[in-house]
């Protein structure tokens, strides 16, 4: 039996544990099962490395994804540990092949506010599903978003998804429930090698999957939104670089240790 250190965060509803302990690569999804059982709240597990004296941070997730949240997550992590004011960190994640650049910033109520400069979308386009439907597809390196307005219910997006997953050829999909009326975004994200689907609180790859598909839609214009999503709100903008970046809050829940064996 081993004791495995974690810290669980929430950014923005989306409940993270992060474990600050050791795990081999072939044992990762296995602890993360039995991390998720111990902490049925959650919704992702991603295993955190830092450097000497805390100078890179390096993530992987579970399921060897990309999350957005994850990192943010992370960055604040070390920022609290760091008794950071404010500034920018370096993140080294899975799914992603260069490392995310973090500006976190410490809020009077103890958390953090992050703003995560995304990887860019491989590619934004339509792609017909085997349904015959047409809808909008955004990669990344580590997971693909479908950006789904309209003909789609919460049940059939469960159903169809892992078919989805393997159709796109796809580390792991996310299909965004985006209504552009009200601003609001329902996320359902699958990951096969980590054996989850959740309808997650919030999800900020699926939400910058939005701006991009958006900023496509719009000739490469900038957007900036804030979508309401189950456990909160994030933003996602593009600068006048093209760059997309994303915005949300990082609490610190606990500390805690398992027994795993």
């Amino acid at each position: 039996m081993t004791d495995i250190r974690y810290a669980l965060l929430d950014p923005t509803g989306n409940i993270t544990v992060l474990v600050e302990t050791p795990v081999p690569v072939p044992s990762q999804p296995s602890v993360a099962a039995r991390l998720m059982e111990a902490e049925p709240g959650a919704e992702q597990v991603g295993f955190l490395t830092l450097g000497d004296n805390m100078s890179g941070i390096r993530l992987r997730m579970a399921g060897g994804e990309f999350c957005g949240n994850a990192a943010m997550s992370a960055a604040a992590l070390c920022a609290m540990d760091r008794k950071m004011s404010g500034g920018t960190l370096c993140v080294s994640v899975s799914g992603a092949a260069d490392p995310v650049k973090v500006d976190v910033r410490a809020l009077e109520d103890g958390s953090v506010r992050g703003t995560v400069r995304m990887p860019r979308p491989v590619s934004v386009g339509g792609e017909r599903f085997p349904d015959g439907s047409v809808r909008p597809v955004v990669r990344f390196d580590g997971i693909s978003h479908v950006v789904a307005e309209s003909g789609l219910s919460k049940a059939e997006a469960e159903s169809v998804i892992a078919e989805w997953c393997r159709f796109l050829r796809a580390d792991a999909v996310g299909i965004m429930l985006l209504d552009r009326v009200t601003g609001t975004l329902s996320p359902l994200v699958y990951v096969p090698a980590a054996g989850t689907m959740c309808w997650e609180r919030s999800c900020a790859s699926g939400t910058t999957a939005v701006g991009a598909y958006l900023t496509a839609e719009a000739g490469g214009g900038p957007v900036s939104l804030t979508l309401r999503e189950p456990g909160g709100c994030l933003t996602i903008e593009t600068d006048p670089a093209g760059e997309l970046l994303l915005t949300g809050t990082v609490r610190l829940l606990a500390r805690r240790s398992a027994r795993i064996e």
